[in-house]
């Protein structure tokens, strides 16, 4: 039984570490960036399971994007003192004017037990905050 497993596992990573696909100039692209430390993955877009965590390519116009989002937090007292520990929540982003051919950031970071998120354009201007969901 582990030859089977640890070789489903070797091809599910190998997924994740091939070269990203050519970006459709017919869409838009939105790429993901968070601390090095952080886990910041594509989830959702539309209510639709996203193939690929590591962007999004959407049609023009109105999207919901959501993406999973894992930090470090430091307990502080809260059960063993200084004991990392780690929350997840989902971003989200709504966003109604998405452009053809256009590159965007889908950018997080937290601030204590706080996730941030914004959507940049490629002159790194906000056009969206993100809304934290389901933090556990």
């Amino acid at each position: 039984m582990r030859l089977p497993f640890s070789l489903l596992l070797l091809l599910g990573l190998a997924g994740c570490a091939g070269p990203l696909p050519k970006p459709d100039p017919e869409m838009a692209w939105v790429d993901l960036r968070a601390q090095p430390s952080d886990i910041f993955m594509s989830d959702r877009l539309d209510d639709e399971r996203t193939a690929d965590g590591r962007y999004f390519q959407v049609s023009p116009g109105a999207h919901e994007l959501e993406a999973r989002y894992e930090f470090e937090i430091t307990s502080g007292g809260l059960g063993q003192f200084g004991e990392t520990q780690y929350l997840r929540c989902t971003l989200v982003i709504r966003y109604d004017d998405f452009q053809p051919g256009r590159r965007y950031l889908f950018e997080a970071r937290s601030l204590g037990f706080t996730p941030q998120g914004w959507l940049r354009d490629e002159d790194r201007k906000v056009l969206a905050d993100a809304e934290a969901e389901h933090c556990y």
